[in-house]
């Protein structure tokens, strides 16, 4: 028999009380705004705080906040989706979908774990092999927290603790903090480099083309190439020398990649297929200007690719 989903519903009191306060302060809330608008904001505000709390993931607090927007008629159902009417929208929908397949394969971790083993000799270099891999993954993970959070902190948690370093003792001025400190800065760089590289992205599109711009996926990216390519040298470096490590020599950190590399074995089916399918999306969003396919149906085709052979489900 299967169990029933975890649910913390401890982590629903503070949001609810301080939702509920809130609405019923409507009498007395400033004469500029609306009844509407500050039940909005009693929702908005009680939906943050259950992001803090977590009664659900954060997707299962949106999902009910959406619903009791609209149910206490709020905004009316009509005005709650017409967003969802947004390419930009879909395609930021359609890439978390993609990227989802580099975790479920394994892909993201093998691209990794290689990088780790070609350049992590150094902790420089081990910091730039994990940067390199934030860069590649970037263009089609639209989110920076899970493409750091999902693939790469296992990882810099895994390595640091290889060379004994870890706040629960002390340590982590050894390696960890250098490392967590160059992949957030790296991926804030990576995050802005490509459209696709981060939810808020497809948004500035949006309001751009509002204002008689429109931005392409590759105009996006040449636009950001050379001062994100710079970026991603000099930062790195700069960290470095303002928050050395302790340890500078990372021979171990090539070993360790070995060792999971052989753990994990020969490329899967199911990895092959999804690097020909992110290659092929990469073409698509880079070359849609020239040969009629807009980024949002590049992003489509990517997924129905993956549905059709069995990547995903």
């Amino acid at each position: 028999m299967k169990k029933l989903e975890h649910v913390n519903y401890r982590g629903f009191i503070l949001p609810v009380v301080v939702g509920l306060i809130l609405w019923l302060m409507a009498p007395i809330k400033p004469a500029a705004v609306p009844v509407a608008g500050w039940h909005m904001f009693a929702l908005f505000v009680g939906t943050i705080i259950a992001c803090i709390t977590r009664p659900l993931p954060i997707g299962g607090v949106s999902i009910v906040a959406f619903a009791l927007t609209v149910l206490t008629k709020t905004v009316p159902m009509d005005k709650a989706i017409v967003g969802f009417g947004n390419a930009s929208i879909w395609m930021i929908a359609m890439a978390f979908f993609i990227a989802r397949g580099f975790i479920k394969t394994g892909l993201g971790r093998r691209i990794a774990l290689n990088f780790v083993k070609a350049f992590g000799k150094r902790t420089l270099g081990l910091a730039y092999s994990l940067i390199g891999v934030d860069l590649i993954l970037a263009p089609a993970t639209p989110s920076n927290t899970a493409r750091a959070g999902g693939v790469l902190y296992p990882i810099i948690k895994s390595l640091s603790q290889s060379f004994g370093s870890d706040p629960k003792n002390g340590t982590q001025r050894k390696i960890g903090s250098f490392l967590i400190f160059a992949e957030y800065h790296g991926d804030m760089i990576t995050a802005a480099m490509f459209m696709t590289a981060m939810a808020a992205n497809p948004l500035v599109q949006t309001l751009a083309k509002g204002c008689g711009v429109n931005i392409t996926w590759g105009g996006w990216f040449l636009a950001a190439l050379v001062p994100g390519i710079i970026s991603l040298i000099i930062v790195p470096w700069l960290i470095y020398k303002m928050y050395p490590p302790e340890i500078k020599e990372t021979p171990n950190a090539k070993q360790s990649a070995e060792k999971q590399l052989t753990e994990m074995g020969p490329m899967s089916v199911a990895e092959k297929i999804m690097a020909v399918i992110f290659v092929l999306a990469l073409i698509l969003w880079m070359t849609g200007s020239f040969i009629g396919i807009d980024a949002t149906l590049a992003a489509f085709i990517a997924l129905a690719l993956l549905l059709l052979t069995g990547v995903l489900s």
